[in-house]
């Protein structure tokens, strides 16, 4: 049986992300997949689609004079780079799973059954219509204040990079036989809409690195980064 909720609960999202819907129904439209609007054209459902497009483009503006102001030396080619980095599908999914996004989804009844709640691709679409329901209900501001909030806070500090930690430490490791690589989970402290995530990578049994971040995926990187760094690496 669903566990789906009848409705989506604003109340609740609107707790975790610090902001209270003026229209309401902009949020419930900002959470409903085209399966949903499909299964229930009689009622004239309409999807997040439009406000997909919207929030997209709010993001990307955003994004791109955040970056813009806050590295004035960077080129062009590593703006992009980081920008990408910051707004790609697997970042936004990871600020979605963050917000409780999926649970407060309508999905269609085989969007529902296939694993659509916890989507990337769904997710990340919701994300930005949620931007775009924001930017409709309040403007500019409030827009630009959930998205410091929610997506610049993986650059707060200076603390992120385009590099693949990750990947260049697995690298590393897999030149040497009978080394295996592990990340293990220390921590999680802080409220729900500003978690932060404590990692541990080890190689076997011997903790190498420790990473803090606002989201798991974050914190391993920034883990397998202080173990470059500890092995000259980077």
């Amino acid at each position: 049986m669903s566990k789906t909720p009848a409705k989506p609960d604003a109340e609740r999202f609107e707790k975790k992300i610090g902001y209270k819907f003026k229209n309401r129904e902009l949020f419930i439209r900002a959470v409903t997949h085209s399966s949903y609007a499909n299964e229930n054209r009689a009622a004239n459902v309409l999807d997040n689609e439009r406000l997909e497009f919207l929030g997209d483009s709010v993001l990307g503006m955003n994004t791109a004079l955040y970056l813009f102001e806050k590295y004035p030396d960077e080129p062009e080619g590593e703006l992009t780079k980081m920008r990408s980095s910051l707004v790609c599908t697997g970042a936004l999914c990871e600020r979605a799973r963050e917000i409780g996004l999926g649970r407060e989804l309508r999905l269609g009844h085989g969007e529902e059954s296939g694993g659509g709640r916890d989507r990337d691709s769904i997710l990340a679409d919701a994300f930005e219509a949620v931007i775009g329901a924001i930017y409709l209900d309040s403007g500019e501001e409030e827009a630009r204040r959930f998205i410091e909030r929610f997506v610049f806070c993986a650059a707060r500090g200076g603390e992120w990079s385009v590099t693949d930690y990750k990947t260049t430490l697995q690298e590393i490791v897999q030149k040497n036989r009978g080394e295996k690589l592990s990340y293990r989970m220390l921590d999680s402290n802080g409220p729900d809409h500003e978690r932060n995530f404590i990692v541990e990578v080890m190689i076997n049994s011997n903790p190498i690195g420790r990473g803090v971040g606002h989201s798991k995926k974050e914190a391993e990187q920034m883990a397998a980064r202080e173990a470059l760094k500890l092995m000259g690496m980077e």
